[in-house]
């Protein structure tokens, strides 16, 4: 590992976060690959890197990124990966300097991200639930398809486990409202977190903002309260990003507030599934109020 990411040299850093450092690598055969490197201390992270293998050792979608291989070392606990070329969805939407991603870019991105937490939900025995869905860890290949990385918070559901009483983990503004109370997990907890991802194709806003006014410096609650008291597709048109300067579809970007609205319904139980998100783009508008669904 130390030869293929130059040492880990600091020019072929990736990223960096409480988990540790990304770096980017190069095998024999010339195949990029991206290298975790965990930090030590045993607890929280060698649990993470416990599970991160586990779980994605069972997953295999074009949706979801690829573990190519592992390392364990004294201390010392490394993940490598298939490179993904095009950083991530938050660094693309909210970066800073970075072009306007335009509005199939950001469709692209919602379906392929749905249909890989739909296999992680629906395909995979025992189901997955990934607990840390967010922006950030949507990866973007050349194309700008989407493949959901980071399983290291995920846990498996065995499949008549209805909830799963866990320590509470994840990211402040992506954290479903009975998942951060209770500490009762399931997949709608995913659901949750996934429309405020939606959210954040539509909007170009960040789930967090503390720049924002108050009351609405939360995406979900300023949503809310736009939601809460329209009943027509024009009276949505606040909640679109201004810098797609209306270059988009109408009905497209109505069908995609209308699964983000479904996702982040207080209520669990009444969110749909991720099968019924993954659908919702094949089928037109069918309802006139967004309260109604």
């Amino acid at each position: 590992m130390y030869e293929i990411t130059g040492g880990f040299s600091r020019d072929k850093l990736l990223g960096e976060g409480g988990f540790g450092c990304v770096f980017k690598g190069t095998l024999g055969d010339g195949r990029e690959v991206a290298v975790k490197q965990l930090k030590g201390g045993g607890g929280q992270g060698e649990r993470e890197f416990q599970a991160e293998v586990e779980i994605i050792s069972r997953v295999h979608h074009r949706h979801l990124v690829s573990l190519v291989g592992y390392c364990i070392s004294e201390d010392h606990r490394l993940l490598v990966y298939d490179f993904v070329a095009n950083d991530t969805m938050h660094h693309n939407l909210h970066g800073r300097g970075r072009p306007v991603m335009d509005w199939p870019t950001r469709v692209k991105i919602a379906a392929g991200s749905a249909r890989g937490l739909a296999y992680l939900h629906e395909d995979c025995h025992p189901r997955i639930i990934h607990r840390d869905i967010k922006s950030s860890n949507i990866l973007l290949d050349d194309n700008f398809e989407a493949q959901v990385a980071d399983f290291g918070l995920a846990r498996l559901a065995e499949n008549d486990v209805t909830h799963v009483s866990t320590r509470v983990m994840g990211t402040f503004g992506y954290l479903a409202p009975e998942y951060a109370s209770t500490g009762k997990l399931t997949e709608k907890s995913d659901v949750f977190s996934f429309g405020v991802v939606l959210l954040e194709l539509i909007t170009g806003r960040k789930p967090v903002d503390s720049s924002r006014p108050l009351g609405d410096e939360s995406l979900v609650e300023w949503v809310r309260k736009i939601t809460g008291s329209s009943s027509s597709i024009q009276e949505f048109e606040e909640l679109v990003d201004p810098r797609l300067d209306g270059n988009y579809d109408d009905v497209e970007m109505f069908r995609v507030i209308e699964a983000a609205a479904a996702c982040i319904r207080h209520s669990a139980a009444r969110r749909p599934k991720m099968g019924q998100v993954r659908a919702c783009g094949r089928g037109r508008r069918t309802t006139s109020k967004l309260t109604n669904l």
